[in-house]
């Protein structure tokens, strides 16, 4: 009998007949718990591997996780501790975490140097992407960089472009990861990584009908942030500014009117440069700050987590404290009663 034409992350193969989708991967020489499987863009549930037969002119695609921006969530907050630490807890999703700073896992140079930036941010929540298996043998993959304990992994949609696309994602990253948390992200266009908010309602509707808990990264248009409320998301993620951009909060009125349209958190999500920026986001009053290429993208990835941390830190209880009004003249911060006349005539 003639060996079964196949097509495996783009590439042609071919396998004897009755190969499983089990005996693919084995033969392939991946962690069979560390991938997913869709074949002719079904997913293929890992519980039926092993009687999965491949036939000919199959196309399989085997996805991993990869540093970007999957697993049951651990109870609890992510430092192993019990939930409802802290004076100020982020509620999200139904968890309780003490930090609110969300992170990527992508964009650095060495796997040594994103997990010990990871570690110093405090965050307990960190994105990864899905995207296809590097089939170089031993090649290091990110799960390797975070500390499952501690915390929770955010399964992201980058680089999807229809609601299709993303729904598939969304798919296989709960079967790779074995969690209903996603990060939806639906882009508009190459150049500008625009989310497509059209496109971005309709996966939310899908994926939220299908017991996904959803977080949508969206543009600062509050009228959409109130539709994706609406819709079932469990918090939204405006952006700050286009992804990767550095140029901090480009439109500080928008976030405002979004916090007033919704009761879900309220997550920036993009664009943050420097401490100050993750500061000036805090006060603005929003629940959390998500960011990647900040941190990575540093002189000191290292030391600009930990940056990042005390920013987020210092800008949430300001925002809490309520700053003074804003004067266009001086107001004297000594009483003028009991000033001693200091003429001399």
């Amino acid at each position: 009998m003639n060996d079964l034409r196949i097509t495996v992350n783009g590439e042609p193969r071919t396998a004897a007949p009755g190969t499983t989708v089990a005996a693919l991967v084995a033969a392939l020489g991946m962690e069979a718990a560390r991938v997913a499987v869709e074949r002719n863009q079904d997913v293929v549930p890992r519980r039926t591997w092993t009687e999965a037969l491949l036939g000919d002119g199959d196309q399989v695609e085997i996805v991993a996780f990869v540093g970007g921006g999957s697993g049951q969530p651990p109870v609890g907050g992510g430092s192993g501790q019990p939930p409802g630490g802290g004076d100020d807890p982020l509620v999200i999703g139904g968890r309780t975490f003490r930090s609110r700073l969300l992170v990527g896992t992508g964009k650095y140079a060495t796997i040594e140097q994103g997990r010990e930036a990871i570690l110093r941010s405090g965050a307990e929540i960190v994105t990864v992407a899905l995207r296809r298996v590097d089939m170089t043998p031993g090649k290091p993959n990110v799960l390797d960089t975070i500390d499952r304990k501690r915390h929770t992994l955010l399964p992201n949609t980058a680089g999807c472009y229809t609601a299709e696309e993303a729904i598939r994602a969304a798919r296989l990253g709960r079967e790779v990861g074995l969690s209903n948390w996603v990060k939806l992200e639906v882009l508009g266009d190459e150049q500008t990584l625009w989310p497509d908010n059209g496109e971005l309602l309709a996966a939310t509707r899908t994926l939220v009908a299908e017991g996904f808990v959803v977080f949508p990264y969206t543009s600062d248009d509050p009228i959409v942030a109130r539709k994706l409320e609406e819709a079932g998301a469990a918090a939204v993620m405006p952006l700050g500014a286009p992804i990767g951009s550095g140029l901090g909060i480009r439109n500080p009125a928008n976030i405002r009117i979004i916090l007033e349209s919704v009761s879900c958190p309220v997550i920036v999500d993009a664009g943050v440069g420097t401490a100050s920026d993750a500061t000036f986001a805090m006060e603005l009053g929003v629940d959390g700050v998500l960011m990647n290429t900040a941190i990575a993208g540093a002189q000191d990835p290292v030391a600009m987590a930990r940056a990042m941390k005390l920013a987020v830190e210092a800008g949430r209880l300001a925002g809490k404290a309520g700053r003074i009004g804003k004067k266009l003249y001086a107001t004297a911060s000594s009483p003028i009663s009991g000033v001693p006349d200091w003429s001399t005539s």
